[in-house]
């Protein structure tokens, strides 16, 4: 009975004493691992903390890809604002034309777009008493009065608000030529849009003394010695239509030049009454079918 119960601590202590002698013969080795692991461990701490050198860099980079992505939307979005689509304005006829011409003034000189104006009023091919529309355009883009008055050199000065006078405007030519008694007549106009006749009243006044000067050319009329006395003869009030008129006559008391306030927003300027009654009628029967 003895003899069995020292035999289990005696094992243990076997086993104790061969675990020693095991650790004692390889403490070189476990001990070199054991340094090995906890090594390995830091350092794949420090590639992983943000205080890593390579972890600092990539952290910058984003940053500063970040702030200049939102620097960017931030300058479209208040500088551009929303994105638009340029809309050419719609080209509506001022009146009705039976033929209309467009010319190309750009770089011409004032002689040059009066010759190519005067071409389409002595050779228009519409019927008796119908009316070509002539529009001057600048780089194919159609010429507002303004921009015309400046090419043609005009001392026309309307007002400079649009809303005043519009710088919608037409010239042309109405037919009166097809009666061969009136063959010496082309029948050149200018219409001119105004909010009300007060709005260009003075201007049209104040263009008297230079009217006949600027607009010559378009009615085929050379200055000569039997002419240049219209350059400083005065315009004589007149009814024409029953509207209010101030009319250019020359020593024979043929018409020149007249302009006709023909309603509150319209003002035409022609060389021929016919052309002037003309105008009036589409201008009227275009306000009824509006």
């Amino acid at each position: 009975m003895e003899q069995n119960n020292k035999t289990p601590n005696a094992v243990v202590e076997t086993f104790a004493d061969d675990m020693a002698e095991v650790l004692e013969n390889d403490k070189e080795g476990l001990v070199k691992k054991i340094i090995e692991g906890a090594e390995a461990q830091e350092a794949e701490k420090k590639n992983l903390s943000p205080e890593s050198k390579k972890n600092k860099i990539f952290m910058i980079a984003s940053i500063a890809l970040l702030s200049l992505a939102a620097g960017t939307l931030a300058f479209f979005i208040l500088t551009r604002g929303p994105k638009t689509v340029s809309v050419e304005k719609q080209f509506t006829p001022i009146i009705f034309n039976d033929k209309t011409s467009f010319i190309e003034i750009s770089g011409l000189k004032k002689d040059e777009i009066e010759q190519l104006v005067l071409n389409k009023v002595n050779s228009t091919g519409v019927k008796n008493m119908g009316v070509e529309g002539i529009y001057p355009t600048i780089n194919k883009q159609i010429a507002g009065l303004r921009g015309f008055l400046v090419l043609i050199k005009s001392s026309f000065a309307p007002s400079k608000e649009e809303v005043l006078v519009s710088d919608n405007f037409l010239i042309g030519v109405v037919n009166v030529g097809a009666d061969p008694e009136k063959a010496n007549r082309p029948g050149f106009f200018m219409l001119i849009k105004t909010r009300s006749i007060p709005d260009i009243f003075e201007a049209m006044r104040a263009w008297e003394s230079k009217m006949f000067f600027d607009l010559r050319g378009f009615l085929g009329v050379d200055l000569n010695s039997e002419t240049t006395y219209l350059l400083t003869k005065d315009f004589e009030d007149n009814i024409v239509e029953n509207k209010n008129a101030r009319l250019l006559y020359d020593n024979n008391k043929k018409l020149v030049l007249m302009y006709v306030f023909t309603d509150d927003n319209s003002v035409v300027i022609t060389n021929s009454e016919e052309a002037a009654h003309e105008i009036m009628l589409r201008l009227a029967s275009k306000k009824t079918k509006q």
